[in-house]
């Protein structure tokens, strides 16, 4: 999924659109996303100073879009649009911060899907290394 069909997809924009591609996609129950953190991400001017580390809530809220982004594009063929909003987060830790020059992947797997309500298990990873994960509630719905 280009950023071309993730816009599409999302209502998110820039500076708050923390997916740029989706190279991965199982129908609705996986995928794995891809945000390039830069150096130029305008958060770093102020975390921190010096030593730039890309906050964990902005980690969280990629592996959410990303859980969007492919709930969305699986139910397209469907009349309306939908919107996915987040519910919940638990179980969030953070293992280790990412900077600039990292590529974070987001791995997010269907836990359920009941009607209107999914929980998706989401992890950031780092060259190989967990460094965020969470558990996400959202609701499918639509505009």
């Amino acid at each position: 999924m280009s950023i071309d069909d993730i816009l599409e997809c999302l209502p998110h924009r820039y500076p708050f659109l923390m997916v740029d591609k989706i190279v991965k996609i199982n129908g609705d129950e996986s995928a794995v996303g891809i945000k390039n953190i830069s150096y130029n991400e305008p958060m770093f001017q102020g975390h921190f100073p010096g030593k730039p580390v890309f906050p964990g809530v902005l980690i969280i809220e990629g592996m959410a879009q990303t859980a969007g982004a492919i709930v969305i594009a699986h139910n397209k063929s469907k009349s309306g649009r939908f919107l996915v909003y987040m519910l919940t987060v638990d179980k969030a830790k953070f293992r280790r911060p990412a900077g600039p020059g990292d590529v974070l992947e987001y791995h997010i797997r269907k836990l359920q899907l009941r009607r209107n309500i999914g929980r998706y298990e989401a992890k950031a990873i780092v060259d190989g290394i967990v460094v965020a994960e969470a558990e996400i509630g959202a609701m499918i719905s639509e505009e």
